[in-house]
């Protein structure tokens, strides 16, 4: 569970969180959602700790990671996976290279044992054969799926994606919300994921909170966001509809 209570955040003494309060459960994929400049992205980045927050407390399960120093939360940090926008991979380094990295600087694992986990992760996202490439010789998907392994060779108890499906085309995106999905479920993580796709709100979205101009202004399941009684929050999914479907006719 990761929680924030009563968090405000401004930049330059501009109001970015305000006084937002929310839960993202342990075991599920918990979506962030919002428009540009909602605030979504500055949420996901107090809660993994890029941003100080003005007020308010960030929690892990029961530690206040708020109050935490340097080398207290380096051992929390060391249970966080990480899924950036663009992958973030080394573009020097091997697929292999790459999602070892983290064994390197966080463990003292045997070469043995830093095989074998690579080995099961770039199995588990399906990219064994591809683990001698460099990331200029992969596919958008292939890169997530990279990113994917690197995230979870630590066997991190969260785990945090940003806008996973970015640039990818609808049929991989799928592919790649499933396999976050699947792995949350498998590993038992706190999955907290944000996004602006519709179709992965509406596949994998289990807990979605609703950004609006800074404020926490709904929260649910995907079942109740077709439901839902929020002016903001209905335009906000007909208008990402729309813009999904423009752009796939565009493509045609």
């Amino acid at each position: 569970m990761i929680r924030a209570d009563h968090v405000s955040k401004a930049f330059e003494g501009r109001p970015i969180l305000k006084d937002v309060s929310v839960e993202f459960d342990t075991g599920k994929t918990n979506l962030i959602i919002g428009r540009s400049g909602s605030g979504k992205t500055v949420l996901l980045k107090s809660l993994v700790g890029l941003h100080e927050v003005d007020s308010g407390k960030i929690y892990y399960d029961d530690v206040c990671y708020s109050d935490l120093g340097f080398k207290e939360r380096k051992a929390i940090r060391k249970d966080i996976g990480m899924i950036f926008q663009g992958g973030a991979l080394l573009d020097s380094s091997t697929v292999r290279e790459n999602v070892r990295l983290p064994l390197d600087l966080f463990t003292e694992m045997a070469e043995g044992e830093k095989r074998d986990r690579v080995d099961f992760c770039l199995e588990r996202v399906r990219l064994t054969g591809a683990d001698h490439l460099y990331p200029s010789e992969l596919s958008g998907g292939m890169v997530k799926r990279a990113a994917i392994a690197r995230a979870i060779v630590l066997n991190p108890r969260y785990l945090f994606c940003d806008e996973p499906n970015s640039g990818l085309d609808p049929q991989t995106s799928v592919v790649i919300d499933n396999l976050i999905h699947d792995i949350t479920k498998e590993y038992n993580i706190t999955t907290i994921i944000n996004t602006h796709d519709m179709n992965s709100v509406m596949e994998i979205g289990e807990k979605i909170v609703y950004i609006h101009e800074g404020n926490k202004w709904w929260e649910g399941t995907k079942d109740d966001i077709l439901l839902a009684e929020n002016p903001e929050l209905n335009d906000f999914v007909f208008a990402s509809a729309m813009a999904k479907r423009a752009k796939s006719v565009a493509k045609r």
